[in-house]
């Protein structure tokens, strides 16, 4: 079974990344966590909205510096000082969602915990990353791992190592393609991971382009239960990123596949007195074909079974 406390963090838990770190751009990124936490207010979910903690200085290599590279200058270009995430946090705070981050380095660590940051995400990119996994676990705080591009014994090693140290872990399932086509989603991966990892809660990084609604009714059947994507507004937006009126469609479809999916997975459900009756009506009821002498004992050649089912009648589930 999956821990009482993993689930009350993690559960229904939904993850909105600011993408590149809105570029860099302080203002911009204010109005994307007050745009977003309405969104999740208005939808009445409960939100965390994370950042990307990167030290530029050690991160990159100083003689690649100022480089053409893609990561490395789309990373010079985002960067943002320690006083730019505390006012982003405070935000994030103030607007009733919870503050994340995905720290990229050991430096980067230090800032989540000076900033008191709840949850921790670790990159697909870092699953294998010992020396970084190493210091986010000595925050001693609950962390979500994606797994995109990850092997088999990748995930098992990551899981082992936060189980053995009894941090709260939750597992996303994620394609590390940006942006990802339906056809490169591998929902089916959720089953495996729910099978193979029972004692954590699964989640669903996603990337796709095209759809806000059909994975999420389908990765929440499978299971899953805490959800990221990214999110941006207008203006430089990339193909991966959600604007406010689609994640808005992403919670209104999970609420839908909520009330579709209903209640327990573990016992028999309720059944209502609106469904009793409509069965009710269609038993049938014990009809003597002919008249028959008082006393006498009645064998299957001498009634039929119909319908209606009178008051105080025998029914075809007495009969046998």
């Amino acid at each position: 079974m999956i821990p009482h406390n993993e689930r009350l963090i993690f559960e229904n838990l939904f993850v909105l990344e600011l993408a590149n770190n809105h570029w860099g751009d302080l203002e911009r990124g204010l109005k994307i966590v007050r745009d977003f936490a309405a969104v999740a207010r208005n939808n009445s979910v409960r939100a965390a909205i994370k950042l990307q903690f990167r030290d530029v200085d050690s991160f990159i290599h100083p003689s690649y510096k100022g480089t053409q590279t893609r990561y490395i200058k789309k990373t010079e270009d985002t960067e943002l000082t320690t006083s730019d995430f505390k006012i982003l946090i405070d935000e994030i705070t103030e607007c009733g969602c919870i503050p994340m981050a995905t720290p990229f380095d050991e430096i980067s660590v230090d800032l989540c915990q000076a900033l008191d940051l709840p949850i921790i995400k670790v990159a697909s990119s870092d699953i294998t990353s010992w020396t970084l996994l190493d210091k986010i676990s000595s925050l001693n705080r609950p962390v979500i791992i994606s797994t995109g591009g990850a092997t088999e014994k990748d995930i098992d090693d990551c899981v082992f190592f936060f189980e053995q140290k009894n941090i709260p872990l939750a597992i996303n399932h994620c394609v590390s393609l940006y942006p990802s086509e339906d056809s490169e989603l591998e929902l089916n991966q959720i089953d495996y991971l729910r099978e193979k990892y029972p004692n954590h809660v699964i989640g669903f990084s996603s990337h796709e382009m095209t759809d806000w609604k059909n994975s999420m009714l389908i990765s929440y059947g499978k299971g899953v239960r805490t959800w990221e994507r990214h999110i941006d507004i207008e203006g430089q937006v990339s193909k991966y990123c959600s604007l406010p009126q689609q994640i808005d469609e992403w919670f209104k479809a999970f609420h839908k596949a909520q009330e579709m999916c209903g209640g327990s997975v573990s016992s028999r459900r309720s059944v209502s007195s609106k469904e009793r009756k409509y069965l009710d009506e269609l038993v049938r009821g014990v009809y003597a074909k002919n008249d028959l002498e008082k006393g006498r004992a009645i064998s299957q050649d001498d009634i039929f079974l119909a319908i209606p089912l009178q008051d105080g009648q025998l029914s075809c589930r007495e009969v046998q």
